[in-house]
């Protein structure tokens, strides 16, 4: 994992395969509504870590990273107090499919090998927990 300084703000990155694509949630907020697709990132180091990021809004639209795709994801974490507790996610905001999925047959392997998926947007600064 990188950790590097941007702007004042904390920006890393992280490289694995995409254990679980959660549904997209539609949500209505007083901003309007939204969009939120989490997925789940799993490490392959001496010791392997799970990691849940989110997308939001266009992003989703954009995505197109399937399950047991290698990615590298750069994400920024953010905590937000909520009635007396904490909350922290991870907000992805550029995504880079590296690799094939494990679990293709060699020709779809070949056709999806060296392609680069990446998508990088404004960070969208939310004030309000869309729960």
């Amino acid at each position: 994992m990188k950790i590097y300084y941007l702007a004042k703000k904390i920006n890393m990155e992280i490289e694995g395969k995409i254990l679980q694509l959660l549904p997209v949630q539609n949500i209505s907020s007083q901003k309007g509504p939204m969009k939120k697709l989490e997925f789940v990132v799993g490490t392959e180091a001496k010791f392997p870590r799970k990691i849940c990021f989110s997308l939001w809004n266009d992003k989703v639209d954009i995505f197109s990273s399937k399950m047991g795709d290698t990615v590298k994801v750069f994400f920024d974490l953010e905590s937000r107090e909520y009635n007396g507790r904490w909350y922290t996610e991870a907000k992805a905001w550029k995504v880079e499919n590296l690799g094939a999925t494990a679990g293709m047959d060699s020709n779809e392997a070949e056709k999806t090998e060296g392609v680069s998926s990446s998508f990088t947007a404004q960070k969208e600064e939310m004030n309000d927990l869309p729960f």
